[in-house]
Order: structure tokens, then C-alpha cells, then sequence
């Protein structure tokens, strides 16, 4: 049996129903095994992928907390400090019912990845809460989010773990969160990232992650000489990473005609107006449907159709594994030549598969969507720094890093004899570095 092997059904065996870090762990070492067969022995010495799929720190707590009724209340909390071989841990806070270790795991495994691609110096975690924001008070969710940081900052700092926002976690809760760890330890540094600009947060970094994924798209589609000008995208999702996408994929020339939410999706063939969803989806927080009652000619569908929309581009902006390999076949027979993924992990692994096998262009999340962590390390600059950037060079530095992103991500797929496997790339060019940082630190 293969070290690769032998690892992997380790794996499985000791995290048992965590299908989703199963997924993510198999995903990467199947396209690393060129690489580790090649270096087996001495990973092997070093028990190097042994720890790299063992978190370094999991961090379990409960949440008490007190409702608007005066109802004492309950959730859990979890920080996965998973790698800091070349910096800090670094990755967002999930409020949402279906955190729980096994997603964290799958997240902070990735985001290892994810923030090796970047060039920064930001190891790999992740956290969060089953707690779910939807429906309560913001007098609640400031309550709740004081009552998760009194128990969180006691793991994070600016040197040692840095979270940021995520799925259920904007600049509100940040807020409330960043303003009690102020009050608990009198210190005003950057330990959060995705901070309101007017305490220590960066420009660029709201739109970061759905700006970086067009970025990197529109170089994918450059190196095959084609033009994103013109071309029509489906973004599934409405939230920060699905709306900025939309923003940036659209002053780029694309047409971006259907965009969906838990619900549905709306299709608008003659292009999605981004001012209506802005309203609907960050001002009065609405659903997605509602875009078809004030928008003529547009159209509402109930359930998960959104990739039977014919396009040029899909962006899975959403959630993991919400695109399958029907999805993909129909994406294909519809004349879809590339996908691009905003979300972790959004394409389920035979749908990854069949992308690769059929001559779609495909580039994964961990290089794809690390625009919105690269801007958070660029905020940690600025706030170590005590001074500001404006959009416009925070903007140009984000570019930078996703066109190099793209470079070690192709160089690195063309060094293993698998060119056009961005999935290998990725994988490849991250590994080198984090396993790198890990030799010469010695075992630890």
C-alpha cells in the first residue's frame, strides 16, 4: 500500500462520518501522489503526512447565551488551529446550524492550502459556531457573539491566530466580536480581519474574494487565448462572494444572466441588475425571489436548477458540494467551457472529475477563491504598519497575487506532466511550500 494510501484510510478510519474532510484529504493527496511517491522515504521518517492532516489544535467550548425572551441558550463553539508551518493560523468564523468538527476540519485543511497559494506568510485555521443569525435580533447576535469571543480570545492573537468572517459572520458580527476582545485585553491590535474601515479594516476586502475569482478566471481564460469580454456567466449564490463576483465579471465584459440563493434562482437574460440584488440582499437582507417582482421579464425558479441555465462560465459561489456530476454533464451539453470555484469545495469530487476529463476549464476553490484571505493578510500589513491603502492599491495588490496564484498553479501543474490540471497545480504548488516550511522546522 502507498503512503498516500495508507494515509488516507487513516484517515477515514479515525475521523469516522466526516465525510466532507474525507472528500477534501482524498481530493488533495490523490493529485499529490507524484510528488510523495517521488520523496517517500523521508516523508515517511517524518511522519510528514500524518501531520499534515491532523489539525495541531482543536478547540471545542459552549456558548451561553441569553435571548430577547430572557431564554438562556446554548451552542457550541470550535477554533481549529489546523497549520502554522509558515505563519499564523489564518481562516474565517462560520455561524451557521451546520458547523460542526468534521466541516471545520474539511475548511481549515483547505485553507492550509489556500493561504500557502497566496506567497503570504498565514498558516491555515478555522472556526465557528452552530449558532444561526437568521431570524434574530441584533441586540441577540451581539450578546451571542460577546459571549463566543470571552471564551475565543483566550487561542487568538495578532502573532498567534488571526480569524476573519465567513458564512453567517460580516461586519456586524465582527464588530461586536472585535469590541469585546478589545474589552477583555486592552489591546488594539488586528487578531480579526474584515474590521469596519473605521477601526483598522482594509478597502477591496468586501469585494476581495469575489474580485480575486474573476481575476484568476479572466487569466485562466487569457493562457487558452480567450477573451472573458462577451462571454455568459451563472453565479450561483447571492451573498458577498456571489455579488462581487457578479460586480467584477460584468465590468470586465461578461453577462452574467442567473444567480440563486437556499431557495431558487432568478434568471435575467438580459443580465443580472446588480443595484436590485444589492437592495435586496444587503440592505433589507430579502430573498432572491424577490428580484422577479420588480425586474420585467425576469424569472423566478423554486430548487437547485441554477446550472441547467445555458452559459460560457459557472461560478459556484454558494456552498460546498452544491454542483454534482449531473450538474456538470448538463453544464457541458449546454456549452459551458469553464468553471471557476468561489465557494469551498462547491463541486462535488466526480463532478471535479468530469470537468478535467472532458477539456473544461476548471480551477479549484483553495486557488480560485483565496482572494478574500489575501486581501485579510493585507489588512494584518496594514494594521501592523498603523496606516491605511487606498482601494486602488489594495486592488492592484490583490491582482497581483491572483495572476500569481495562477503562475504556480500552472508552472506547477507543467513541472508533473498534467498542464491544464489546475486541481494538481494548486495542490502541487501549495504542498511544495507548507511540506518545505515543515522539513526545516524540524518535527514538530
Amino acid at each position: 500500500m502507498s503512503y498516500v494510501e495508507e494515509i488516507y484510510n487513516k484517515t477515514v478510519r479515525e475521523n469516522p462520518g466526516e465525510k466532507e474532510f474525507h472528500q477534501a484529504v482524498k481530493e488533495v493527496l490523490d493529485s499529490l501522489k507524484l510528488v510523495i511517491d517521488a520523496n517517500e522515504t523521508q516523508y515517511r521518517e517524518t511522519a510528514l503526512l500524518e501531520r499534515l492532516v491532523e489539525p495541531e489544535r482543536i478547540i471545542s467550548f459552549r456558548v451561553p447565551w441569553v435571548d430577547d425572551k430572557g431564554r438562556a441558550r446554548i451552542n457550541k463553539g470550535y477554533r481549529l488551529q489546523f497549520n502554522n508551518a509558515i505563519g499564523p493560523y489564518k481562516g474565517g468564523l462560520r455561524f451557521h446550524p451546520s458547523v460542526n468538527q468534521g466541516i471545520l476540519k474539511f475548511l481549515g485543511f483547505e485553507q492550509t492550502f489556500k493561504n500557502s497559494l497566496t506567497g503570504l506568510p498565514i498558516g491555515g485555521g478555522k472556526g465557528g459556531s452552530d449558532f444561526d443569525p437568521k431570524g434574530k435580533s441584533d441586540h441577540e447576535i451581539m450578546v451571542f457573539c460577546q459571549s463566543f469571543m470571552t471564551e475565543l480570545y483566550k487561542h487568538i492573537g495578532a502573532d498567534q491566530d488571526v480569524p476573519a468572517g465567513d458564512i453567517g459572520v460580516g461586519g456586524r458580527e465582527l464588530g461586536f466580536m472585535y469590541g469585546q476582545y478589545k474589552r477583555l485585553t486592552g489591546l488594539y491590535e488586528g487578531v480579526l480581519t474584515g474590521k469596519g474601515l473605521t477601526y483598522g479594516g482594509s478597502l477591496v476586502r468586501t469585494q476581495a474574494t469575489g474580485y480575486g475569482l474573476v481575476y484568476i478566471l479572466e487569466e485562466m481564460l487569457k493562457s487558452h487565448g480567450i477573451s472573458l469580454e462577451g462571454k455568459t456567466a451563472i453565479v450561483s449564490g447571492s451573498g458577498n462572494v456571489a455579488i462581487y463576483t457578479v460586480e467584477k465579471a460584468q465590468q470586465l465584459g461578461a453577462t452574467v444572466v442567473a444567480m440563486s440563493d437556499s431557495n431558487g434562482y432568478i434568471y435575467d437574460k438580459d443580465g443580472i441588475k446588480l443595484d436590485i440584488v444589492k437592495e435586496i440582499k444587503e440592505i433589507r437582507r430579502g430573498r432572491i425571489k424577490e428580484y422577479a417582482d420588480v425586474v420585467p421579464g425576469s424569472v423566478y425558479t423554486e430548487g437547485k436548477g441554477i446550472w441547467s441555465v445555458p452559459c460560457d462560465i459557472a461560478l459556484p459561489c454558494a456552498t460546498q458540494n452544491e454542483l454534482n456530476l449531473e450538474d456538470a454533464k448538463t453544464l457541458k451539453a449546454n456549452g459551458c467551457i469553464a468553471v471557476a470555484e468561489g465557494a469551498n469545495m462547491p463541486s462535488d469530487m466526480e463532478a471535479t472529475e468530469f470537468f478535467l476529463d472532458n477539456g473544461m476549464l476548471f480551477m479549484p476553490g483553495k486557488a480560485a477563491n483565496a482572494g478574500g484571505v489575501a486581501t485579510s493578510a493585507l489588512e494584518m500589513s496594514q494594521n501592523s504598519l498603523r496606516m491605511s491603502w487606498t482601494f486602488e492599491e489594495v486592488d492592484e495588490k490583490l491582482h497581483d497575487i491572483m495572476k500569481g496564484i495562477y503562475t504556480k498553479v500552472a508552472d506547477a501543474a507543467k513541472r508533473y506532466g498534467v498542464s491544464g490540471n489546475y486541481v494538481a497545480g494548486a495542490n502541487i504548488a501549495s504542498f511544495e511550500k507548507i511540506a518545505n516550511a515543515m522539513m526545516a522546522q524540524g518535527f514538530v
